[in-house]
């Protein structure tokens, strides 16, 4: 697969040089070599992660001369500690404060090399006849989060209105599904807006046989309660980073991926078909909602797909630290927004999203 477009540096692809300081070149020869690399997903195939699935499908890593294999993780491990072996795939999506966190503890160099997420995706729900609309009111009642990091978003504003876990309120390590809140095993759950909050509106409620409605819940965002932590990023590490070439791959890597999420604000109902074509276990109604809500995580993109907002970054270290999840802040090394300027140097189209609308989902039963 071919294409023309402009770049604004030399570009070198499998030994060959696709582009010069102008002129429009090929973006890859089909004879060229393609490079194989691996990308570890910090979970199992969704639209989450439709970006990648589409410039895979799409050929759009091969035209920028890469074979990429999309690894799953297995819910009883986490990506940033896969992407940080010495021997560990060469991109990792991951969380930003899980990576500050294991980095504090000197046991990664993952460096932040795109911020495709601008914004949070994390809420807490609680029946609507609960009472329970915000933090401070979790005291004495049994609270739900996830483990591996995915709760310091609830541990920042709980702390910061006064309360600790197991001291104050019940911290419960939820399954990565909505069964115990909707059993009422426990009193608040953690959900994001693309998946679990979802799972309960697709759920019959068998006091009026129809489906849950959100004023059947309260929502608490944390993006409105202001412990918001910055969320999926595209990660390498820094020793691999290092070697000769590679700094080249990455750039490659995220002009596709790029591409590929591009398409999807354009394309939804196609990359969820994408997705589910690449063995994704959640229903067709459940993907079209969580690739809306994704959309709507990552456009608009003011700066452009994955430019990391220094401010957004120093709120989520400072949040990290005023919740003692790390002591110190981390090194300024820890991201570098170089490559990510350099990819977007070499795709054309709209990478803003300026004029981004989220749509309207229908919601499903049982998300099918």
């Amino acid at each position: 697969m071919t294409s023309t477009r402009k770049v604004v540096a030399p570009v070198v692809v499998g030994g060959l040089l696709l582009a010069s300081m102008a002129g429009s070149v090929t973006a890859q020869s089909p004879a060229a070599e393609l490079t194989p690399v691996t990308l570890q997903l910090q979970w199992f195939a969704q639209a989450q992660f439709g970006g990648f699935y589409a410039a895979k499908d799409l050929g759009i890593y091969e035209k920028y001369g890469l074979d990429v294999t999309i690894n799953e993780t297995p819910s009883d491990q986490a990506p940033h500690v896969l992407g940080s072996l010495p021997d560990g795939p060469e991109f990792t999506i991951s969380w930003v404060p899980r990576v500050l966190e294991v980095r504090a503890n000197g046991q990664s160099d993952l460096v932040n090399l795109a911020q495709h997420f601008q914004r949070s995706g994390t809420l807490s729900v609680s029946w609507a006849d609960s009472g329970i609309t915000e933090p401070a009111q979790f005291a004495g009642k049994k609270v739900g989060v996830w483990d591996f990091g995915n709760d310091y978003e609830v541990i920042a504003a709980t702390r910061a209105a006064g309360l600790e876990a197991g001291t104050d309120f019940e911290r419960i390590i939820q399954d990565f599904n909505m069964n115990a809140f909707l059993n009422r095993e426990i009193d608040v759950a953690e959900a994001m807006i693309y998946n679990e909050y979802a799972q309960v509106l697709e759920t019959v409620n068998p006091a009026t046989g129809e489906l849950y409605q959100p004023a059947d819940m309260n929502v608490i965002n944390y993006n409105d309660v202001g412990t918001a932590m910055l969320q999926d990023a595209i990660w390498a590490r820094a020793a691999w980073l290092a070697e000769e070439g590679n700094a080249d791959i990455a750039t490659r890597f995220l002009a596709a991926s790029f591409e590929g999420w591009m398409h999807c604000r354009d394309n939804p109902d196609e990359c969820v078909q994408i997705v589910t074509d690449n063995g994704s276990i959640l229903g067709l109604g459940h993907q079209a909602w969580m690739m809306n809500e994704i959309n709507a995580l990552i456009w608009p993109s003011p700066n452009g797909i994955g430019a990391l907002d220094q401010e957004a970054w120093d709120r989520t270290v400072q949040i990290m630290l005023d919740a003692s999840i790390i002591t110190e802040a981390p090194p300024a090394d820890a991201h570098r927004s170089d490559l990510a300027d350099a990819a977007r140097a070499m795709v054309t189209g709209d990478a803003t999203g300026a004029e981004f609308v989220k749509g309207t989902v229908e919601v499903t039963p049982g998300g099918e």
